[in-house]
């Protein structure tokens, strides 16, 4: 069964995890980042569980400059081993880098190859379209 994060979340169900795109400042201020701040991510705090939030920076913290995709795979990778981890939780995986970053989901899906499988993470169409 395909897990599909829906393209809009305006609510989260109990256990479910909104995972966005960060900058490495933790400001929070726009797109996704600022919509996380409702379900607890902490201003300050670039990566990780937050709330009911998981950050994933794809921006510098000045937030001029996008992180190129060699950047941002740490943070995926690390994102991947912390759902591993967190079983019981379910992770809905926003387009990260795909908005204010401005990447594309060509660029960005592959990072997230393997997680497609997680019983426990749900990934954007558009993501799972270029893994398969």
């Amino acid at each position: 069964m395909e897990r599909i994060t829906p393209d809009n979340i305006t609510w989260l169900a109990p256990k479910h995890i909104f995972v966005f795109g960060s900058n490495e400042g933790g400001k929070h201020g726009r797109g996704a980042a600022k919509q996380a701040l409702t379900w607890g991510a902490v201003w300050g705090q670039a990566e990780g569980l937050q709330g009911r939030t998981y950050g994933i920076p794809t921006k510098d913290s000045s937030i001029r400059r996008t992180l190129s995709v060699s950047e941002i795979k740490p943070y995926v990778d690390r994102f991947i081993e912390c759902a591993k981890a967190h079983p019981k939780l379910i992770f809905m995986v926003t387009e990260i880098g795909c908005g204010l970053a401005g990447l594309k989901p060509k660029d960005v899906a592959h990072l997230f190859k393997g997680a497609e499988a997680m019983e426990n993470v749900y990934l954007p169409r558009r993501f799972l379209r270029k893994i398969k």
